[in-house]
């Protein structure tokens, strides 16, 4: 058995050495220089172990199953944003930041083991075809939905748009319903506004995708087109936004800026900085910004609101965000599988690291009830409580009971104080109105 394990483990040496080296023959051809830079005898030894889990282990495992585990710990034990992505994994990011996906167009939950209809999106199959909020759907296709998982039935109702899905569904007061729809890429918002005041606006990005800045854009020109003297003042709702793509980040910065750096990178390598820089146009021309942020304001939430902080274009309002400053790079090994890997920390303007520490808010809110978004409630983690999270690289609430009677004050504490502090600023002069 001894010869049978250094024989496992001479080949996974070798197999090892290529994926490193690229190129097995070259890397093994020349013993002395692979040494110096891979540790053999800890390859070695984790060839050891993976036969004898292969001998040993009380049910048999494939070497596939084992080979993905000890990738995941690998990444695992780095930094808790480094990470192996399997097929449903890198898909599920491929449609978080992109925001299009070929399905129905329906917010789904679970209810007594059946898929119920949260919500259908205005504009999408599911809303042409009429289902319902509150519809229990109870078959896809010709499978029971009893029993499965919730993300299987996702899994089930999405597929390539123009393909066909037949939904069986209950509706209360009427015999059981059959939606026959044709799938259809649905694009997920992630920018929503609203005039809160005649004047003054209100928009909220819930994550970054590819498409954000466009989002916004429209949506501050609709915010215009409201007010019938023009925007005085703007409120940028940023709390529990969980970051996204790194050049959506820097192109919201950019619509608020006319100038400067928004956020650098800075690796590894002492030539690894990138910086990213603002344009000369900005949309608000110059009206005040007040941004809200909290703990789960993380990562590309807190590039823009460093670098407005930084810049002086915005005051940031709320509590200290989650602190993740650290970029990841999603490296493809096939179509199907990925590596998304912490390459670099980035940095404000100002040359502030925020991994671990976090945005502190020009003004401190603590929070009320919030009903604004069904996101925004509940304690927050920080990224300074994870596992092996990376260092910094670096060397007053308010009291909850002293609160207006104002309706949205009462409705969402933060955004109220918001509002009043936007208000003083176009009072004080602190901006004009972007017509």
């Amino acid at each position: 058995m001894k010869r049978r394990l250094s024989l496992l483990s001479g080949v996974l040496v070798a197999f090892l050495l290529g994926l490193a080296g690229g190129q097995v023959g070259i890397v093994l051809a020349d013993r002395s220089q692979a040494s110096t830079d891979l540790p053999l005898e800890e390859l070695r030894t984790f060839a050891q172990v993976f036969g004898r889990i292969k001998k040993d282990y009380v049910e048999d495992v494939s070497d596939e199953k084992l080979l993905e585990g000890a990738i995941r710990g690998m990444l695992a034990s780095l930094d808790p944003h480094s990470t192996y992505l399997d097929r449903d994994e890198y898909r599920d990011l491929k449609v978080g930041t992109s925001g299009e996906f070929g399905g129905l167009g329906i917010e789904v939950g679970m209810e007594n083991g059946f898929i119920k209809v949260i919500a259908p999106i205005d504009d999408t199959p599911a809303a042409r075809a009429g289902l319902e909020a509150g519809d229990l759907i109870m078959r896809v296709d010709d499978q029971p939905v009893k029993g499965m998982t919730l993300n299987d039935a996702v899994n089930l109702m999405r597929g390539k748009p123009g393909t066909h899905i037949t939904l069986t569904v209950m509706r209360e007061g009427s015999d059981p319903l059959t939606f026959d729809i044709e799938r259809d890429v649905i694009q997920v918002a992630s920018v929503r506004s609203r005039t809160l005041e005649p004047g003054y606006g209100y928009l909220r990005v819930s994550h970054f995708q590819a498409r954000t800045a466009d989002d916004l854009t429209k949506a501050i020109a609709d915010l215009k087109a409201e007010s019938e003297h023009g925007l005085k003042g703007l409120i940028l709702d940023l709390r529990n936004n969980p970051g996204g793509v790194l050049n959506s980040a820097v192109s919201v910065s950019d619509a608020f800026l006319t100038g400067g750096l928004i956020v650098y990178t800075q690796g590894r390598e002492e030539d690894s900085r990138l910086d990213f820089e603002a344009g000369p146009e900005e949309l608000l021309a110059g009206a005040p910004l007040v941004v809200l942020v909290n703990a789960g304001s993380a990562s590309a939430s807190e590039i823009v609101a460093g670098a407005l902080q930084d810049q002086g274009r915005a005051i940031i309002m709320g509590t200290k965000t989650f602190g993740k400053g650290s970029v990841q790079t999603v490296v493809p090994i096939d179509e199907d599988r990925a590596l998304k890997l912490t390459t670099a920390r980035y940095y404000t303007p100002s040359g502030h690291s925020i991994q671990a520490q976090g945005i502190i808010p020009d003004i401190e809110v603590a929070g009320g009830e919030v009903t604004i978004d069904s996101d925004l409630t509940g304690d927050q983690l920080t990224e300074a409580d994870l596992r092996h999270h990376l260092e910094n690289g670096e060397s007053q609430a308010v009291d909850a009971d002293d609160r207006s009677e104002d309706p949205l004050a009462i409705e969402d504490y933060q955004l109220g104080e918001a509002l009043n502090v936007l208000k003083g600023l176009v009072i004080f002069g602190k901006g004009k109105a972007a017509g």
